[in-house]
């Protein structure tokens, strides 16, 4: 959105509805995170994945571009995701929210975009714009800030020269 190069038609569009995803996915992990104090997510999960895919199927057949039966190489594609980011991701989300700050968490989860900027140029052999990694800068910054990283390097540093 911001600079050139900005990605699709509306970029400002884009912006606003990433802003409530984001506001969506706060709720969510706030949901989940009440819903949960035996600390077994499965369950909270399976309900969500299970809802989620009826709203999906309820707006594709709205729109008229429902597709069920996608292409062999799509299948692999939808199932690793489904499994490995999907199913396993939220549940390591899901049983880390009860135990840690809700702070350092919504925190932690911003290394997910940071790691996407790296792997993209790794992967991919995007060159990351000058905003992205201000953006990455950022969220690192926040990250030490939110979970006392700097603390620790005084802390450790005052140790380390008390000790000499």
């Amino acid at each position: 959105m911001v600079g050139t190069g900005s990605y699709g038609a509306d970029p400002q569009l884009g912006v606003a509805i990433g802003l409530v995803t984001a506001t969506t996915y706060a709720g969510y992990l706030l949901v989940i995170r009440q819903a949960t104090p035996d600390h077994r997510p499965a369950g909270p999960v399976a309900i969500a994945t299970a809802l989620t895919a009826v709203a999906a199927l309820a707006f594709g057949s709205a729109v008229g571009d429902l597709d069920i039966v996608p292409s062999l190489p799509a299948h692999a594609y939808l199932i690793a995701l489904g499994i490995l980011s999907q199913s396993v991701g939220y549940l390591l989300i899901q049983s880390s929210l009860p135990r840690l700050p809700a702070v350092i968490t919504s925190v932690l989860l911003l290394i997910q975009p940071v790691t996407t900027v790296f792997l993209g140029a790794l992967l991919l052999s995007e060159a990351p714009s000058v905003w992205q990694l201000g953006g990455v800068a950022l969220v690192v910054g926040g990250i030490a800030l939110a979970t006392g990283g700097g603390r620790r390097v005084q802390v450790a540093l005052m140790t380390r020269s008390a000790s000499s």
